[in-house]
């Protein structure tokens, strides 16, 4: 009798959290999912600390180990992201950032913003600063403490991954970041599925399976 396959883990950010669950539920991708929030990136420290946990409550849950889905930057700039799979022994994406995942990683959203004028959005981002928004306002943080958050950018691109890009569109607008949306790109999912799927292919070959 042969044993059931195990499915391979991602541990991902859930600003992807709409375009991974839509690759599972469509079975273009044959894996499981754990998120941890998006609202952890303002504190690299308690995002680290998240992140630990959830590492190591999987390892003792499944007998592979899980990949993560989380850019080199994401911990901070100086390859902690890095240092912090090392450390566990796993395998992540080959990307900057989450955003990068969405282009199809290995840096491009560098060569899309060389000089880092553009500020990318996809759902899960725009989700991530309205929640910010509200925070602010609970506290009584003028709108403009958001909104300086965009000093020196030129505009905003919005990554249509899930052909709702009127929707977005209307919710960026609520933002009122002052930032007109200079480009809508269709990127769909291709590219995110390639990233993660190239990376559960160096996770089988990392154990011999």
């Amino acid at each position: 009798m042969t044993s059931e396959r195990i499915k391979p883990c991602l541990i991902s950010c859930s600003v992807l959290k709409e375009e991974i669950q839509r690759l599972l539920r469509t079975s273009k991708l044959d894996a499981e999912a754990v998120f941890v929030s998006k609202y952890l990136h303002v504190n690299y420290n308690l995002l680290e600390k998240n992140l630990r946990k959830t590492i190591e409550r999987t390892l003792l849950n499944l007998s592979k180990k899980p990949i993560l889905v989380y850019g080199d930057l994401c911990l901070g700039p100086n390859g902690e992201m890095k240092q912090l799979a090392a450390e566990y022994g796993l395998v992540k994406v080959d990307a900057l950032n989450c955003l990068d995942c969405l282009l199809g990683g290995k840096g491009k959203i560098e060569g899309a913003d060389p000089n880092h004028e553009l500020m990318f959005f996809d759902p899960g981002m725009i989700d991530f600063f309205r929640d910010a928004q509200k925070k602010l306002k609970r506290e009584g943080i003028a709108d403009t403490v958001l909104t300086s958050l965009f000093s020196g950018i030129k505009g905003i691109v919005l990554l249509d991954t899930l052909d709702n890009a009127e929707k977005c569109k209307t919710k960026i607008e609520q933002l009122h970041t002052g930032l007109a949306i200079l480009e809508t790109k269709k990127v769909g999912l291709d590219k995110l599925k390639l990233v993660i799927s190239e990376a559960i292919q160096r996770n089988s070959e990392n154990i011999g399976t």
